[in-house]
This record gives structure tokens, sequence and C-alpha cells, in this order.
């Protein structure tokens, strides 16, 4: 209550508030705006509650593809254009290795060749989105498609996809200059809190209220337990996500010429190596690749983005298999496929974020170590093989989390509305968020208080 209580009498912390607030809300105003020339079909609804890789990109657009808006691609192309930059950046283009080592002009020309392939990223996947939702029947185009006017339709709609998508990129970058926290990540944010509400009306309205409705006592009781039960696991995994979010392991490190140093500045020095130091890249890095065989099916034709042989890379769906005596048996490959690269990428993308080269080489450049190991390679080993018992716990946790909505719609445990689906990449995204946002909060007080105290000297 008295941080809430600082929060409003700092006024540069309100402002900022308010700022994200109003950006937020025209980002909503956009995503409610259907791309003019396009139809929406009531499939649309049923394929963004089944828990597939649509699903996930309606997700990380902030809810704006359930309505195929002008927001519809959302910063997903600025999200692949990024990491693909980050990956040619380790010594694999020597033009981007160069720049990324030259401070803050080398990060002024490396995002804008991000931006750059954003635009490209972004045409190829808006066409690739229109031809899909089109072949699925999601969508159907009200303009003409036939004959040279359908490159004309196309490109029209191509263009307006990629103007909303680079206009939320610019409504992020404001966010994070003038708001709170990552603009990028807040967007993301944003979508994910939007859904909670509707998914716990949705629990209430089909276990409680169906059973009021119908006035039978036992329906009642028996919602009334399902829908608390229901509640209580939700924040269940809520803290489960947090402590797996904040989980860190210490390493410590000591610098030449501060031997004399207090011991309580002697336990403050540490390295911290974050159990999901990749966050929920792998997740996104995972749903990219089992939706591009629907893609690229998608091109060919409407029958081969209808094949059954396409389930496979369904993680939301359980594929059947023939058996002896003309039986058959059923496996889930799609989500078996997914949980392995998401464990995969969470693994590489965690050495690329903290790479115990580097490390062990600014250590020596910078004459600190880790007491008991050599500087330099025995530094690297060390740091590498810690780097990876804790990512084999960070991968476990995020492969569990994301694979727990897709788990229980396929047990049924929820009927036949897989939106009652709780967990999920949503919930890694809001926590994240949130204690990203808590601690700028915290540095924007500490700084207010800082300046309190020099005032007064």
């Amino acid at each position: 209550m008295k941080k809430l209580a600082s929060i409003f009498k700092n006024k540069e912390i309100v402002g900022r508030i308010f700022f994200t607030v109003m950006i937020l809300f025209v980002i909503r105003i956009g995503a409610a705006i259907t791309v003019p020339g396009v139809s929406i079909k009531s499939e649309l609804a049923d394929a963004m509650n089944s828990g597939n890789a649509i699903s996930m990109m309606n997700l990380l657009g902030g809810g704006a593809l359930s309505n195929f808006s002008i927001f519809a691609l959302g910063v997903s192309p600025y999200i692949t254009s990024q990491i693909i930059v980050q990956l040619l950046s380790k010594d694999v283009l020597p033009a981007l290795t160069e720049l990324s080592k030259q401070g803050q002009y080398g990060r002024k020309k490396i995002e804008m060749a991000t931006r750059y392939l954003t635009l490209l990223l972004g045409a190829v996947q808006a066409y690739g989105i229109i031809t899909m939702m089109e072949n699925s029947q999601y969508i159907s185009l009200t303009l003409s498609t036939s004959g040279a006017e359908a490159f004309w339709t196309y490109l029209y709609i191509i263009t307006i996809l990629l103007a909303g998508s680079m206009l939320t990129m610019w409504l992020g970058d404001q966010i994070t200059e003038k708001g709170l926290g990552n603009g990028i990540s807040v967007i993301i944010f944003a979508g994910c809190v939007r859904s909670l509400p509707i998914q716990i009306s949705t629990a209430w309205t089909k276990w409680v209220a169906a059973g009021i409705a119908i006035g039978n006592d036992t329906a009642i009781i028996r919602g009334t337990f399902q829908f608390v039960l229901y509640v209580v696991a939700l924040l269940a995994i809520i803290t489960g996500v947090v402590f797996f979010e904040i989980s860190k392991r210490k390493i410590p490190v000591q610098h030449a010429g501060k031997s004399g140093q207090s011991s309580s500045m002697a336990r403050a020095s540490f390295l911290p190596l974050k159990v999901n130091s990749a966050g929920v890249i792998p997740v996104i890095f995972a749903s990219s690749i089992l939706m591009a065989p629907s893609v690229i099916a998608s091109f060919i034709s409407s029958d081969a983005a209808q094949a059954e042989w396409l389930k496979i890379f369904s993680y939301s769906e359980m594929y059947t298999m023939p058996w002896f005596n003309g039986e058959t048996w059923k496996m889930p490959w799609g989500l078996l496929i997914y949980l392995f690269l998401i464990i995969a990428f969470t693994f590489f993308y965690s050495q690329m974020q903290i790479d115990p080269a580097t490390l062990a080489e600014n250590f020596q450049k910078n004459g600190s170590y880790i007491p008991g190991i050599h500087p330099g390679k025995e530094t690297e080993r060390y740091v590498s093989k810690v780097l990876n018992r804790v990512t084999f716990i960070g991968a476990m946790a995020l492969a569990v989390i994301s694979a727990l909505p897709v788990a229980l719609t396929l047990s049924g445990v929820f009927g036949s509305d897989s939106s009652l689906a709780i967990g999920g990449t949503g919930m890694i995204i809001i926590v994240g968020v949130a204690i990203e946002l808590n601690n700028q909060i915290d540095g924007l007080l500490a700084g207010k208080s800082f300046e309190e105290v020099q005032g007064g000297m």
C-alpha cells in the first residue's frame, strides 16, 4: 500500500503509466478494425480456441489476428527479424559482427538492418497468412481475385498489414521511450492479459451459471467445485511461473585489487544465471517451425492445406496411425515435436544470450575471476557446465508450462471447449513483463528518493 501511494505521488511514473495505457488503447482500437476487403468466417473463432499455431500467432499479435485486423501481423515479423540478426551477428556475417562491437553507432546500424528485414519478412508472412487462412476457409476476400486484379488485391491487403505492423512497432518504441517497460513486450503482455478475464468468465458461465439456469442443485454444487478448482489451479500455475522466472544460480565473482573489500561487498559480487535465460523465444521459434509446413502447403492448394499428414505437425491433435488387424492407434506427434524443439532452442538461445567464451574473455580484461577457477579456458568450461545444468532445469520447466494447456485439451478435461485450458506461454509472458515493469518502477522510485536526499543536503 505504501508503494502504491509512492507511485501516485511520483508525477513521472503516473505520466508514464498514463502514456502506456493510451498507446495500448490505440492498439486495441486498431485490433478491432478488420482489413478492408476481407470477410471473417465463423471457423476463425474456432481455430483461435483450438490451441494451435494460429492461436499462438494471435497471442503474439495481441489478439488482433482473431479479427484479421489492420494490426493482425503484430510485432511477430520484428521479433523474427531481431532473432535472425542476433544469430547472424554471432560470427556468421563479419560485417554484422563488427557492427555489434562498435557501441551506439553499431547498434543503430543493426537496428536499421533489423527494420529493413522486418519489411521483407512481414510481406512474406502477410501473404502466407492471407493464403493459408483463405485456403483453410477462415476468411474470404470480397475484392476481385480473378485475373490480373488478383495481384493488386493481394498487394493492397499486404500493404495494409505491413503498415499496421510498422505502426505497431513505432507505438512500441514510443512506450519504451516515454512509457513503462519494453514496448514490444508490453504490447504482447496486454494481449495476454486481455484473454484472462474472458477465460475466467467462460469457466463461470459453463460450470456455475449453467447449473443455476437449469435449477439443478447437484449441477450447481459440482459446477462450483469445478470453478473453484479451476481458479486454484490457475493461481498455482501463476505461482509456479513466478518462481521459475525469478530463480537464478549465483556464481561468486571476485575482482583483482579489491581484497580489502567488506564481507557484504564480497557477497554482493556474483554472476547471476537465470534458470530461464532464453525467455519465451524458444516457444515462438518452435511454434513458427511447426506452422511452416501448413503455410507451405497452403501456397500449393487448398487440398494440400487440408492434407491428413499435416496433423503430424499440429500439437493440438492426435495423429491416427494404422496398427495390426486393421486397427489404429493415436500418438501426439505434434506435441512431442513441439517439446523437442522448445528444449533444443532453450539450450541454443541460452548459449547465445550468455556466451561463456566472451564472458571468460571479459573477466580476464576486467581482472575478475571465479574463486577456485583459473581465468581463461577453465573459466569458460566452468560457466558453460553450470549454464547447461541450469538451462536443463529451465528447458524442462518451459516445456511443461508450454505443453500444459495442450495436454489438458488433448485429455478432454475441459470438454470440447479448449479455450479453458490453463497455463502456457501467455502466463510466462505475463509474469516476465510484470516483473520487468515492477523492477522499472522500483528503479524510478529509488531515483526519486535519491534526488530528494541530495536536495535535502
